[in-house]
């Protein structure tokens, strides 16, 4: 039997210069009688009111689809006001006061600190700001602080020492790289464990996106800034599983991915090539297929249920993870404090371990990579685990029909790739196997995090020395701003 729906309030209103009834329901739609749009779902369109003179004006978004004729398209969103006019004080009274409790029941945030990096991707994010990022916060009536981030690593250090207490969230108009500083600087802090509850959002203005792209693709939505900035506006949230990297006394936390072979090399390597933009990606992948590297190494993993099958059974060895072997290139010294990693008997698991060569060794938390590459779609949230994506033997006709596959996640039916979800993982990276005195790149989150010798900028320091290194999840230890 259907439930029967309450209706909240029912009056006589003035809507476009006729008197018409309107109603709030029990549901939350608000419905009228009269004019081409007739009802508004408070939850998905309605951002905010604002009351002038004797008028409501509703600021609410409604599907581009549906208003093509007045500059909207297909699949975008457009902003548009709906004005009545209550025939009483009275009525303006319970109107505002029926609208506000309803929205307010949404739990959106109303003050939020945002950070701007106007030098990633194509260096527009003060542009998509302003463009489509204020308009929609002030129709929510949200207060926000805005930050310009002026070099590396500038977020994570006044989200280190923010006031909380002020905010119901923090956005990142950016790539994935100001989220990740984010994390790490909420981490960082003496009361953590409060810090990382703070939502965060991402608005895609950077180089990747991957985030945002697995947010948007979980309801279909196209990876668009305003897209974005209503799933931080509507106030849905999840929780994201957030993985620490341990290299000595040094730790790293992630939320995206770590590659090591082919897919760290293209996307490290390729920006020497930045002049040719986004096409720089495809041009050296092809490069680097036609003069395929192979790595020397092995990596060891806790296997997730059903993967058990995968590799060879092994035991878990400290040696080396708390004190590596000192390097030719000596990583960057930081002091450590706040979260030290989840709590784990990583000895009393049962671990396996695949040696190599290897092509590609690829760690993915969240399904896409970046917005065109969707590197592990099997990929949950907060599952607890990693996929793990490795490529050992592959001829170049192959690798080459496999990566033209990513942007659609087929790459992991290729029978060259060992697909498997993964606890917790060792990664011993060694040097390649035709130049013994060439080793790799180790990237975390689109950045460097370990350089080997004679590679691409070698003389840079890093955060870690390309040695073992340990990798373990925490489960749904952050929380996103979501669209669902």
């Amino acid at each position: 039997m259907d439930q029967i729906v309450q209706d909240i309030l029912s009056d006589r209103v003035r809507v476009s210069g006729g008197i018409t009834a309107m109603t709030l329901t029990g549901d939350g739609r608000l419905r009228w009688t009269d004019g081409p749009q007739r009802s508004l779902t408070l939850e998905k369109q309605v951002l905010g009111f604002v009351v002038e003179g004797n008028k409501i004006r509703i600021r609410a978004v409604v599907d581009g689809r549906d208003e093509i004729c007045c500059g909207g398209s297909a699949g975008s969103i457009v902003r548009k006001d709906f004005v009545f006019e209550p025939l009483s004080e009275d009525s303006k009274r319970l109107w505002c006061e029926k609208l506000r409790d309803f929205i307010d029941s949404f739990g959106r945030p109303k003050r939020l600190y945002i950070f701007v990096n106007p030098f990633g991707g194509k260096k527009i994010a003060s542009k998509i700001f302003l463009d489509d990022v204020k308009p929609l916060l002030e129709d929510a009536n949200i207060q926000f602080t805005v930050q310009e981030t002026t070099q590396q690593l500038h977020a994570k250090e006044i989200v280190k020492g923010l006031d909380l207490s002020k905010y119901d969230g923090i956005v990142c108009v950016s790539g994935d790289g100001i989220l990740v500083e984010v994390v790490n600087g909420l981490l960082e802090r003496e009361d953590w464990n409060d810090a990382i509850k703070v939502p965060l959002g991402v608005v895609p203005a950077g180089t990747g996106n991957g985030m945002i792209k697995s947010l948007l693709d979980l309801v279909g939505e196209p990876c668009k800034a305003s897209n974005a900035i209503l799933a931080v506006i509507r106030g849905h949230k999840r929780l994201l599983d957030v993985t620490t990297i341990l290299q000595g006394k040094t730790r790293f936390h992630s939320v995206l991915m770590l590659a090591w072979g082919l897919v760290a090399d293209i996307d490290i390597e390729s920006e020497k090539y930045r002049w040719m933009g986004s096409a720089r990606i495809d041009f050296y992948a092809l490069q680097r297929i036609l003069y395929l590297r192979q790595y020397n190494g092995r990596v060891s993993f806790v296997p997730a249920p059903g993967f058990e099958n995968h590799g060879e059974p092994s035991t878990y060895s400290e040696q080396n993870i708390c004190n590596p072997i000192p390097s030719q290139q000596q990583p960057i010294k930081i002091l450590q404090q706040g979260y030290q990693g989840p709590d784990v008997d990583l000895k009393n698991l049962e671990w396996r371990i695949i040696n190599g060569p290897f092509v590609a060794v690829w760690l993915h938390n969240v399904p896409w990579g970046s917005e065109n590459t969707m590197a592990a779609p099997d990929a949950k949230f907060s599952d607890g685990y990693l996929d793990l994506i490795i490529i050992k033997v592959c001829p170049k006709l192959a690798l080459l029909s496999l990566l033209s596959n990513l942007n659609k996640g087929g790459h992991v039916k290729s029978p060259y790739v060992a697909y498997l979800k993964v606890k917790a993982f060792i990664l011993e990276p060694g040097a390649l196997t035709q130049e013994p005195n060439r080793e790799g790149i180790i990237d975390c989150d689109g950045e460097v995090l370990a350089r080997g010798k004679g590679t691409y900028q070698c003389d840079q320091k890093s955060l870690m020395s390309y040695d073992k290194l340990q990798i373990t999840v925490d489960q749904g230890l952050a929380t996103l701003f979501s669209p669902v």
